[in-house]
Protein backbone atom coordinates (compact mmCIF):
# COMPACT_ATOMS: atom_id res chain seq x y z
CA UNK A 1 0.00 0.00 0.00
CA UNK A 2 2.95 2.46 0.65
CA UNK A 3 3.35 2.92 -3.19
CA UNK A 4 0.06 3.69 -3.78
CA UNK A 5 -0.45 6.38 -0.92
CA UNK A 6 2.70 7.85 -2.42
CA UNK A 7 0.68 7.78 -5.87
CA UNK A 8 -2.44 9.27 -4.56
CA UNK A 9 -0.52 11.96 -2.91
CA UNK A 10 1.18 12.89 -6.16
CA UNK A 11 -2.41 12.84 -7.35
CA UNK A 12 -3.87 15.12 -4.73
CA UNK A 13 -1.34 17.48 -5.14
CA UNK A 14 -1.99 18.16 -9.18
CA UNK A 15 -4.86 20.67 -8.48
CA UNK A 16 -1.84 22.77 -6.30
CA UNK A 17 0.75 22.25 -9.33
CA UNK A 18 -1.71 23.32 -11.46
CA UNK A 19 -2.44 26.55 -10.06
CA UNK A 20 1.14 27.41 -8.79
CA UNK A 21 2.17 27.12 -12.46
CA UNK A 22 -0.54 29.44 -13.50
CA UNK A 23 0.76 31.72 -10.85
CA UNK A 24 4.68 31.62 -11.83
CA UNK A 25 3.69 32.44 -15.66
CA UNK A 26 1.80 35.32 -14.41
CA UNK A 27 4.88 36.43 -11.69
CA UNK A 28 7.56 35.59 -13.97
CA UNK A 29 6.39 37.10 -17.30
CA UNK A 30 8.83 40.63 -17.97
CA UNK A 31 6.00 42.61 -19.03
CA UNK A 32 4.42 42.30 -14.80
CA UNK A 33 5.33 45.26 -13.07
CA UNK A 34 5.24 43.24 -9.92
CA UNK A 35 7.78 41.02 -10.96
CA UNK A 36 10.29 43.56 -10.29
CA UNK A 37 9.54 44.01 -6.71
CA UNK A 38 10.70 42.67 -3.64
CA UNK A 39 7.17 41.07 -3.03
CA UNK A 40 7.33 39.83 -6.72
CA UNK A 41 10.52 37.98 -6.45
CA UNK A 42 9.85 36.79 -2.73
CA UNK A 43 6.15 34.99 -4.49
CA UNK A 44 8.09 33.94 -7.40
CA UNK A 45 10.69 32.18 -5.55
CA UNK A 46 8.26 30.17 -3.17
CA UNK A 47 5.71 29.18 -6.01
CA UNK A 48 9.07 27.95 -7.48
CA UNK A 49 10.53 25.66 -4.40
CA UNK A 50 6.95 24.59 -4.06
CA UNK A 51 6.65 23.30 -7.75
CA UNK A 52 10.44 21.71 -7.58
CA UNK A 53 9.19 20.11 -4.16
CA UNK A 54 6.35 18.63 -5.82
CA UNK A 55 7.08 17.73 -9.10
CA UNK A 56 8.06 14.05 -10.03
CA UNK A 57 11.30 14.01 -11.91
CA UNK A 58 11.40 11.98 -15.13
CA UNK A 59 14.87 9.83 -16.55
CA UNK A 60 16.96 12.97 -17.83
CA UNK A 61 19.19 12.51 -20.87
CA UNK A 62 22.72 12.59 -21.17
CA UNK A 63 22.99 15.54 -23.24
CA UNK A 64 26.34 14.62 -24.54
CA UNK A 65 26.76 16.23 -28.39
CA UNK A 66 30.23 16.83 -28.57
CA UNK A 67 33.19 16.03 -27.31
CA UNK A 68 37.23 17.48 -27.78
CA UNK A 69 39.57 14.91 -29.68
CA UNK A 70 42.82 15.83 -30.83
CA UNK A 71 42.13 19.64 -30.12
CA UNK A 72 38.99 19.26 -32.32
CA UNK A 73 35.37 19.16 -31.65
CA UNK A 74 33.86 16.45 -32.44
CA UNK A 75 29.95 15.11 -32.59
CA UNK A 76 28.51 12.13 -30.68
CA UNK A 77 25.77 10.16 -30.96
CA UNK A 78 24.36 7.43 -28.56
CA UNK A 79 24.00 4.26 -30.06
CA UNK A 80 22.25 1.02 -28.27
CA UNK A 81 24.72 -2.03 -29.13
CA UNK A 82 22.68 -4.58 -26.92
CA UNK A 83 19.51 -4.64 -25.29
CA UNK A 84 18.12 -6.76 -22.69
CA UNK A 85 14.15 -6.16 -20.45
CA UNK A 86 16.34 -4.66 -17.72
CA UNK A 87 19.43 -2.87 -19.45
CA UNK A 88 20.48 -0.89 -22.82
CA UNK A 89 23.72 -0.79 -23.48
CA UNK A 90 24.65 2.60 -24.57
CA UNK A 91 27.65 3.15 -27.16
CA UNK A 92 28.56 7.08 -27.03
CA UNK A 93 29.75 6.83 -30.64
CA UNK A 94 32.61 9.51 -31.75
CA UNK A 95 32.22 10.89 -35.19
CA UNK A 96 35.93 9.91 -35.76
CA UNK A 97 37.34 7.55 -39.05
CA UNK A 98 37.46 3.66 -37.83
CA UNK A 99 41.12 4.04 -37.92
CA UNK A 100 40.90 6.77 -35.56
CA UNK A 101 38.81 5.66 -33.29
CA UNK A 102 40.09 2.01 -33.03
CA UNK A 103 43.12 3.32 -31.29
CA UNK A 104 41.92 4.33 -28.44
CA UNK A 105 40.94 1.47 -25.50
CA UNK A 106 37.36 0.50 -25.30
CA UNK A 107 35.69 1.43 -21.29
CA UNK A 108 32.66 -0.45 -20.60
CA UNK A 109 30.67 1.91 -17.37
CA UNK A 110 28.93 -0.42 -15.85
CA UNK A 111 26.58 2.14 -13.37
CA UNK A 112 25.21 1.56 -10.24
CA UNK A 113 21.73 0.29 -10.32
CA UNK A 114 20.84 2.03 -6.43
CA UNK A 115 18.34 3.87 -7.09
CA UNK A 116 19.52 6.46 -9.43
CA UNK A 117 19.73 6.51 -13.33
CA UNK A 118 22.84 6.08 -15.03
CA UNK A 119 22.61 9.70 -16.24
CA UNK A 120 23.78 10.76 -12.55
CA UNK A 121 27.40 9.17 -14.39
CA UNK A 122 27.27 12.08 -17.69
CA UNK A 123 30.37 13.53 -15.89
CA UNK A 124 31.92 10.31 -15.90
CA UNK A 125 31.20 9.43 -19.53
CA UNK A 126 32.30 13.42 -20.92
CA UNK A 127 35.78 13.16 -18.85
CA UNK A 128 36.62 9.50 -20.62
CA UNK A 129 34.89 10.40 -24.13
CA UNK A 130 38.24 12.70 -25.78
CA UNK A 131 40.56 9.72 -25.08
CA UNK A 132 38.11 6.68 -25.11
CA UNK A 133 35.59 4.62 -26.60
CA UNK A 134 32.56 4.66 -23.92
CA UNK A 135 30.07 2.33 -23.30
CA UNK A 136 27.35 2.73 -20.69
CA UNK A 137 24.87 0.26 -18.59
CA UNK A 138 21.52 1.97 -19.09
CA UNK A 139 19.53 0.13 -16.14
CA UNK A 140 15.90 0.60 -16.93
CA UNK A 141 13.10 1.63 -14.26
CA UNK A 142 11.83 -1.53 -12.57
CA UNK A 143 8.18 0.12 -12.49
CA UNK A 144 8.59 0.68 -16.34
CA UNK A 145 8.78 -3.24 -17.43
CA UNK A 146 5.96 -5.19 -17.41
CA UNK A 147 5.22 -7.66 -14.88
CA UNK A 148 5.23 -10.54 -17.43
CA UNK A 149 8.91 -10.10 -18.46
CA UNK A 150 9.94 -11.89 -15.40
CA UNK A 151 12.54 -11.61 -12.34
CA UNK A 152 15.67 -9.84 -12.27
CA UNK A 153 17.88 -10.82 -9.14
CA UNK A 154 21.56 -10.30 -8.79
CA UNK A 155 22.61 -13.60 -10.89
CA UNK A 156 20.43 -12.15 -13.66
CA UNK A 157 22.36 -9.26 -13.13
CA UNK A 158 25.69 -10.94 -13.24
CA UNK A 159 24.85 -13.04 -16.44
CA UNK A 160 24.24 -9.70 -18.27
CA UNK A 161 27.79 -8.31 -17.18
CA UNK A 162 28.76 -11.42 -19.07
CA UNK A 163 26.49 -10.94 -22.26
CA UNK A 164 27.82 -7.54 -22.40
CA UNK A 165 31.16 -8.36 -21.72
CA UNK A 166 30.43 -10.88 -25.30
CA UNK A 167 29.59 -8.42 -27.05
CA UNK A 168 33.24 -6.84 -26.75
CA UNK A 169 34.76 -10.17 -27.22
CA UNK A 170 37.56 -9.16 -24.74
CA UNK A 171 38.71 -6.47 -25.96
CA UNK A 172 37.28 -3.60 -23.34
CA UNK A 173 37.88 -2.41 -19.94
CA UNK A 174 35.20 -2.32 -16.90
CA UNK A 175 35.30 0.85 -14.82
CA UNK A 176 32.42 -0.44 -12.39
CA UNK A 177 30.98 2.44 -9.96
CA UNK A 178 30.15 1.68 -6.31
CA UNK A 179 27.37 -1.33 -6.28
CA UNK A 180 28.65 -3.60 -9.58
CA UNK A 181 31.87 -4.45 -8.19
CA UNK A 182 30.40 -7.54 -6.73
CA UNK A 183 28.56 -8.71 -9.34
CA UNK A 184 31.31 -7.95 -12.13
CA UNK A 185 34.13 -9.61 -10.15
CA UNK A 186 31.46 -12.58 -9.90
CA UNK A 187 31.15 -12.56 -14.01
CA UNK A 188 34.99 -12.49 -14.36
CA UNK A 189 35.50 -15.22 -11.64
CA UNK A 190 33.44 -17.14 -13.34
CA UNK A 191 34.30 -16.58 -16.65
CA UNK A 192 38.01 -16.95 -15.69
CA UNK A 193 36.77 -20.34 -14.06
CA UNK A 194 35.34 -21.32 -17.44
CA UNK A 195 38.34 -20.32 -19.92
CA UNK A 196 36.34 -17.87 -21.26
CA UNK A 197 38.22 -15.69 -24.28
CA UNK A 198 36.05 -12.83 -23.31
CA UNK A 199 37.02 -11.61 -20.12
CA UNK A 200 38.07 -7.80 -20.48
CA UNK A 201 41.73 -7.11 -20.63
CA UNK A 202 40.87 -4.93 -16.87
CA UNK A 203 38.26 -3.92 -14.32
CA UNK A 204 38.25 -1.13 -12.60
CA UNK A 205 36.27 -0.63 -9.34
CA UNK A 206 35.96 2.40 -7.38
CA UNK A 207 34.06 2.69 -4.18
CA UNK A 208 32.96 -1.08 -4.35
CA UNK A 209 31.60 -2.93 -1.34
CA UNK A 210 33.33 -5.57 -1.94
CA UNK A 211 33.79 -6.57 2.02
CA UNK A 212 31.85 -4.47 3.73
CA UNK A 213 33.01 -5.70 7.52
CA UNK A 214 36.54 -3.16 6.73
CA UNK A 215 35.56 0.17 8.23
CA UNK A 216 31.77 -0.17 8.41
CA UNK A 217 29.54 2.68 7.44
CA UNK A 218 26.44 3.89 8.86
CA UNK A 219 24.92 2.35 5.77
CA UNK A 220 26.72 -1.15 6.21
CA UNK A 221 25.79 -1.06 9.81
CA UNK A 222 22.15 -0.68 9.81
CA UNK A 223 22.13 -3.38 6.82
CA UNK A 224 23.40 -6.15 9.59
CA UNK A 225 21.53 -4.49 12.47
CA UNK A 226 18.20 -4.88 10.64
CA UNK A 227 18.81 -8.39 8.30
CA UNK A 228 16.93 -9.00 5.14
CA UNK A 229 13.85 -10.01 6.52
CA UNK A 230 13.54 -6.73 8.09
CA UNK A 231 13.89 -5.46 5.14
CA UNK A 232 11.75 -7.32 2.99
CA UNK A 233 8.89 -6.50 5.45
CA UNK A 234 9.12 -2.68 5.51
CA UNK A 235 10.87 -1.63 2.33
CA UNK A 236 9.39 -3.57 -0.36
CA UNK A 237 5.92 -3.21 -1.99
CA UNK A 238 4.02 -3.61 -5.45
CA UNK A 239 4.06 -1.51 -8.36
CA UNK A 240 0.48 0.33 -8.73
CA UNK A 241 -1.57 -0.40 -11.47
CA UNK A 242 -0.95 3.56 -12.83
CA UNK A 243 1.97 2.30 -13.83
CA UNK A 244 3.13 -0.77 -16.74
CA UNK A 245 5.15 -2.06 -13.89
CA UNK A 246 1.87 -2.87 -12.08
CA UNK A 247 2.28 -5.80 -9.50
CA UNK A 248 5.79 -6.40 -9.63
CA UNK A 249 7.55 -6.14 -6.09
CA UNK A 250 10.46 -3.45 -6.05
CA UNK A 251 12.48 -1.36 -3.13
CA UNK A 252 10.85 2.02 -4.36
CA UNK A 253 13.33 5.18 -5.97
CA UNK A 254 11.32 7.34 -3.57
CA UNK A 255 12.63 5.30 -0.43
CA UNK A 256 16.09 5.12 -1.75
CA UNK A 257 15.88 9.01 -2.01
CA UNK A 258 14.32 9.75 1.61
CA UNK A 259 17.88 7.48 2.91
CA UNK A 260 20.05 9.23 0.81
CA UNK A 261 18.42 13.07 1.17
CA UNK A 262 17.82 11.74 5.55
CA UNK A 263 22.10 11.28 6.17
CA UNK A 264 22.63 14.97 4.73
CA UNK A 265 19.37 16.58 5.63
CA UNK A 266 21.09 20.17 6.87
CA UNK A 267 23.28 20.18 3.78
CA UNK A 268 19.90 19.78 1.57
CA UNK A 269 18.01 22.02 3.76
CA UNK A 270 20.33 24.74 3.09
CA UNK A 271 20.65 23.93 -0.71
CA UNK A 272 17.01 24.84 -1.13
CA UNK A 273 17.73 28.03 1.21
CA UNK A 274 20.54 28.87 -0.80
CA UNK A 275 18.47 28.12 -4.19
CA UNK A 276 15.73 30.49 -2.79
CA UNK A 277 17.61 33.20 -2.05
CA UNK A 278 19.57 33.32 -5.49
CA UNK A 279 15.91 33.81 -6.75
CA UNK A 280 15.51 36.35 -4.76
CA UNK A 281 18.76 38.37 -5.67
CA UNK A 282 18.18 37.53 -9.72
CA UNK A 283 21.39 35.34 -9.17
CA UNK A 284 20.71 33.14 -12.36
CA UNK A 285 23.71 31.43 -12.12
CA UNK A 286 23.38 30.14 -8.70
CA UNK A 287 20.11 28.96 -9.06
CA UNK A 288 20.90 26.99 -12.23
CA UNK A 289 23.76 25.16 -10.34
CA UNK A 290 21.16 24.48 -8.11
CA UNK A 291 18.13 23.15 -10.49
CA UNK A 292 20.95 21.21 -12.57
CA UNK A 293 22.38 19.09 -9.73
CA UNK A 294 18.85 18.73 -7.90
CA UNK A 295 17.05 17.78 -11.54
CA UNK A 296 19.39 14.90 -11.54
CA UNK A 297 19.93 13.89 -7.58
CA UNK A 298 15.94 13.63 -7.37
CA UNK A 299 15.13 11.27 -10.36
CA UNK A 300 15.07 8.10 -8.93
CA UNK A 301 14.33 4.59 -10.51
CA UNK A 302 13.03 1.49 -8.39
CA UNK A 303 14.91 -1.97 -8.54
CA UNK A 304 12.92 -5.24 -8.44
CA UNK A 305 12.83 -6.51 -5.10
CA UNK A 306 14.47 -10.37 -5.59
CA UNK A 307 17.49 -8.21 -6.89
CA UNK A 308 17.56 -5.45 -3.72
CA UNK A 309 17.18 -8.37 -1.05
CA UNK A 310 19.83 -10.59 -2.47
CA UNK A 311 22.22 -8.00 -2.76
CA UNK A 312 21.36 -6.66 0.86
CA UNK A 313 21.72 -10.73 1.96
CA UNK A 314 24.67 -11.17 -0.30
CA UNK A 315 26.64 -8.19 0.39
CA UNK A 316 26.30 -6.51 3.35
CA UNK A 317 24.35 -9.12 5.71
CA UNK A 318 26.28 -12.59 5.51
CA UNK A 319 29.33 -10.91 3.27
CA UNK A 320 29.38 -14.46 0.83
CA UNK A 321 32.16 -12.76 -1.86
CA UNK A 322 35.04 -12.06 0.79
CA UNK A 323 34.37 -15.52 2.70
CA UNK A 324 34.52 -17.43 -0.24
CA UNK A 325 31.28 -18.72 -0.14
CA UNK A 326 28.59 -16.95 -3.05
CA UNK A 327 27.72 -18.83 -5.64
CA UNK A 328 26.29 -17.94 -8.94
CA UNK A 329 23.89 -20.51 -10.52
CA UNK A 330 24.69 -22.87 -8.35
CA UNK A 331 28.58 -22.62 -8.97
CA UNK A 332 31.19 -21.07 -6.61
CA UNK A 333 32.50 -17.53 -7.08
CA UNK A 334 36.04 -17.27 -6.37
CA UNK A 335 38.75 -14.76 -7.30
CA UNK A 336 41.44 -16.42 -6.75
CA UNK A 337 40.38 -18.09 -10.55
CA UNK A 338 41.03 -14.41 -12.19
CA UNK A 339 44.69 -14.25 -13.27
CA UNK A 340 44.61 -12.56 -17.30
CA UNK A 341 42.33 -9.33 -15.89
CA UNK A 342 44.49 -6.38 -14.25
CA UNK A 343 42.72 -4.83 -11.32
CA UNK A 344 41.95 -1.57 -10.07
CA UNK A 345 40.68 -0.26 -7.72
CA UNK A 346 40.12 3.20 -5.74
CA UNK A 347 39.00 4.31 -2.69
CA UNK A 348 38.06 8.17 -1.04
CA UNK A 349 39.44 8.95 2.26
CA UNK A 350 36.14 11.02 2.81
CA UNK A 351 33.69 8.25 1.66
CA UNK A 352 30.66 7.86 4.02
CA UNK A 353 29.10 5.26 1.82
CA UNK A 354 31.94 2.85 1.19
CA UNK A 355 34.49 2.67 3.88
CA UNK A 356 38.34 2.99 3.61
CA UNK A 357 39.47 -1.09 2.68
CA UNK A 358 36.41 -1.98 1.42
CA UNK A 359 37.06 -2.01 -2.41
CA UNK A 360 40.59 -2.52 -2.18
CA UNK A 361 39.68 -5.95 -0.58
CA UNK A 362 39.28 -7.04 -3.72
CA UNK A 363 43.00 -6.80 -4.42
CA UNK A 364 43.46 -9.68 -1.45
CA UNK A 365 41.49 -11.54 -2.81
CA UNK A 366 42.40 -12.21 -6.16
CA UNK A 367 45.10 -14.23 -4.96
CA UNK A 368 45.90 -15.66 -8.27
CA UNK A 369 46.65 -12.11 -9.82
CA UNK A 370 50.83 -11.15 -10.50
CA UNK A 371 51.58 -8.02 -8.90
CA UNK A 372 51.91 -6.31 -11.59
CA UNK A 373 48.03 -6.31 -12.85
CA UNK A 374 47.02 -4.96 -9.49
CA UNK A 375 46.73 -1.03 -7.99
CA UNK A 376 44.89 0.25 -5.87
CA UNK A 377 44.36 4.49 -5.43
CA UNK A 378 43.44 6.20 -2.34
CA UNK A 379 41.64 10.05 -3.17
CA UNK A 380 42.59 12.38 -0.59
CA UNK A 381 39.83 14.78 0.79
CA UNK A 382 37.37 12.92 -1.35
CA UNK A 383 33.93 11.81 -0.96
CA UNK A 384 31.89 9.13 -2.21
CA UNK A 385 30.56 11.15 -5.45
CA UNK A 386 34.42 12.67 -6.30
CA UNK A 387 35.80 9.40 -6.53
CA UNK A 388 34.04 9.12 -10.14
CA UNK A 389 32.24 12.46 -10.97
CA UNK A 390 33.46 16.11 -10.64
CA UNK A 391 36.66 18.35 -10.58
CA UNK A 392 38.82 15.96 -8.58
CA UNK A 393 37.93 13.31 -10.35
CA UNK A 394 38.71 14.67 -12.98
CA UNK A 395 42.28 15.85 -12.35
CA UNK A 396 43.64 12.97 -9.62
CA UNK A 397 41.68 9.73 -10.57
CA UNK A 398 40.71 9.59 -14.27
CA UNK A 399 44.38 10.29 -15.23
CA UNK A 400 44.93 7.07 -13.17
CA UNK A 401 42.81 4.87 -14.49
CA UNK A 402 43.49 6.29 -18.18
CA UNK A 403 47.41 5.16 -17.66
CA UNK A 404 46.29 1.84 -15.83
CA UNK A 405 44.11 0.87 -18.53
CA UNK A 406 47.01 2.26 -21.36
CA UNK A 407 48.98 0.01 -19.64
CA UNK A 408 47.22 -2.97 -19.72
CA UNK A 409 45.61 -2.80 -22.95
CA UNK A 410 47.64 -4.74 -24.72
CA UNK A 411 46.24 -4.54 -28.16
CA UNK A 412 47.39 -1.26 -28.66
CA UNK A 413 50.00 -0.27 -26.72
CA UNK A 414 53.48 0.54 -27.62
CA UNK A 415 56.74 1.83 -25.79
CA UNK A 416 55.74 4.76 -23.33
CA UNK A 417 58.83 6.29 -22.17
CA UNK A 418 58.61 6.40 -17.90
CA UNK A 419 58.33 10.37 -18.80
CA UNK A 420 54.94 10.16 -20.12
CA UNK A 421 53.39 8.11 -17.62
CA UNK A 422 50.84 10.81 -15.82
CA UNK A 423 51.53 10.90 -12.61
CA UNK A 424 50.59 14.07 -9.99
CA UNK A 425 53.93 13.98 -8.38
CA UNK A 426 52.74 16.72 -6.10
CA UNK A 427 49.64 14.70 -4.99
CA UNK A 428 51.77 11.49 -4.75
CA UNK A 429 54.13 13.09 -2.00
CA UNK A 430 51.32 14.28 -0.53
CA UNK A 431 48.81 10.90 -0.48
CA UNK A 432 49.62 7.97 -2.41
CA UNK A 433 53.18 6.41 -0.46
CA UNK A 434 54.60 2.89 -1.85
CA UNK A 435 51.78 2.47 -4.13
CA UNK A 436 52.44 5.15 -6.58
CA UNK A 437 55.77 4.28 -7.06
CA UNK A 438 54.66 0.74 -7.90
CA UNK A 439 52.18 1.57 -10.13
CA UNK A 440 55.08 3.52 -12.10
CA UNK A 441 57.60 0.50 -12.20
CA UNK A 442 54.25 -1.80 -13.37
CA UNK A 443 53.52 0.89 -16.01
CA UNK A 444 57.28 1.09 -17.28
CA UNK A 445 57.97 -2.68 -17.49
CA UNK A 446 54.48 -3.62 -18.83
CA UNK A 447 54.74 -1.15 -21.70
CA UNK A 448 58.69 -1.93 -22.63
CA UNK A 449 57.64 -5.76 -22.51
CA UNK A 450 54.18 -5.07 -24.79
CA UNK A 451 56.66 -2.94 -27.37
Amino acid sequence: MLYHWFEMGHAAMLPARTAVGHARSMLDNPFNPFMHTPMGRHASAALELFERSTRRYGKPEFGLRTTSVDGQSVAVREDVVWQAPFCDLIHFKRDLPEDRSARDPRVLIVAPMSGHFATLLRGTVQAFLPDHEVYITDWRDARMVPYATGRFDLDDYIDYVRRMLEVFGGDVHVFAVCQPAVPVLAAVARMEAEGDANVPRSVILAGGPVDTRQNPTQVNRLAEERGTAWFARNVVTNVPWTQPGSGRAVYPGFLQLTGFMSMNLDRHTDAHKALFASLVKGDGDGAEKHRTFYDEYLAVMDLTAEFYLQTIDTVFVKHHLPKGEMTHRGQPVELSAIKRVALMTIEGEKDDITGRGQCSAAIGLASGLDASKTFHYEAQGVGHYGIFNGSRFNAHVLPRIAQFIRVHDIKRTIFIPTSSIVVDTEAASRDEGPSSAAFTFASTRETRAAD
